[in-house]
């Protein structure tokens, strides 16, 4: 071989070499330009609930360092407490309008304009948080709330469910139905509609503006949440009768509500880490909700709290009304009937299974 045939030879294999290092370095370098490339999410977040409550609220802190730490900051939810960008009943239209990414929000504050919506969030008598995320998520919930919000330009995505409220705080026992009548007592949802049909004065109250009205006088009593959450409001030092059970709220449920133009558009990776950004949350605030009350319960002694439960005849008779309530707004909006006749279809059969699988409670 030639001088100049060998020379050209090795000019070959060091092309070759050359290029396949620059491909080798090219392959490695394309799932980091990929992921570059993902496009970056900053979204405010209105949240219902102060972040610090927990169960309740926290869950949206939860989610947001969740997705943080998940993308490695590539995805950030910059959560705002209640009432920084808009208040609770102003959430859902500005979603629907675009002004605002995402929410945390608890439906029942859109009963005046979407009905049914207070049904995914606390139902009198209904379904316990395990049997409400068994239904949300193995039976019709998430699809009815997507069916009814997308019509609003809002996807939910169910992000919290704790159990239940107390029956309330009053300055006095509760021992007959007669002792309710005439009350002025904050009360939301469909409970506050029960109080209002037996005689009593529901209003709804944000709750931060609660103590000041019971210190007042303003009002008579209030509910809000559980134990551990009402501690933190200091309900404890105005009203000494804490009663249970929570017969208007058996379970507590709040959503992330996104509009549903940035949720169409986001990739399927980055839905599927918002929907088990959301799963997580869940289980999260279900836990901590039931870890803290039984020590919350116990130290009332201290504050001089008399915990007492409602006299079975009362709760009898607030189931009956309950039912007349139900029946009421089932026949004004077919929605309302939809919903409800899906969640009481799943509570009938649920409670087969719990009634056989359980353990009762009054057993010892």
């Amino acid at each position: 071989m030639s001088i100049k045939c060998a020379m050209k030879s090795q000019v070959h294999r060091k092309l070759k070499i050359a290029l396949f290092g620059t491909a080798v370095a090219a392959m490695s370098i394309m799932p980091m330009q990929q992921a570059d490339a993902q496009e970056k999410i900053r979204w405010k977040v209105q949240s219902t609930f102060n972040t610090g409550w927990p169960g309740l609220g926290d869950a949206i802190a939860d989610l947001a360092k969740m997705l943080d730490d998940a993308t490695d900051g590539r995805i950030k939810l910059k959560v705002y407490e209640p009432g920084k960008i808009v208040p609770p009943l102003e959430i859902t239209p500005s979603i629907s309008r675009g002004d605002l990414p995402a929410a945390y929000n608890y439906l029942a504050y859109d009963q005046g304009r979407i009905p049914s919506a207070v049904l995914f969030s606390a139902v009198p008598f209904g379904m316990e948080p395990q049997e409400y995320a068994a239904w949300w998520y193995e039976g019709e919930g998430s699809k009815l709330a997507t069916e009814i919000y997308n019509q609003r330009n809002i996807q939910p995505l169910l992000c919290s469910t704790i159990g239940p409220e107390t029956a309330g705080w009053y300055r006095k026992p509760i021992e007959k139905l007669d002792d309710l009548k005439g009350l002025k007592i904050r009360f939301s949802g469909l409970g506050g509609m029960v109080l209002n049909k037996i005689g009593a004065s529901a209003t709804l109250m944000a709750g931060g503006e609660i103590f000041a009205a019971l210190e007042k006088g303003t009002l008579d009593a209030t509910e809000y949440s559980m134990p551990a959450i009402d501690e933190i409001l200091g309900f404890y030092k105005i009203a000494k009768y804490n009663l249970f059970p929570g017969w208007h709220q058996v379970s507590t449920s709040t959503h992330l509500l996104v509009n549903l133009d940035l949720w169409k558009g986001l990739s399927s990776s980055d839905k599927a880490l918002f929907e088990m950004g959301c799963t997580a949350a869940t289980m999260r605030a279900m836990a901590r909700g039931e870890a803290l009350q039984g020590a919350q319960i116990m130290s009332f002694k201290d504050k001089n709290v008399n915990a007492m439960k409602l006299p079975d005849d009362v709760l009898n008779e607030l189931k009956r009304v309950t039912d007349i309530v139900l029946k009421e707004e089932s026949a004004k909006d077919a929605d309302f009937k939809k919903v409800l006749d899906s969640q009481q279809a799943f509570h009938a059969q649920y409670q087969v299974w719990k009634e056989m699988g359980y353990l009762p409670r009054d057993f010892k």
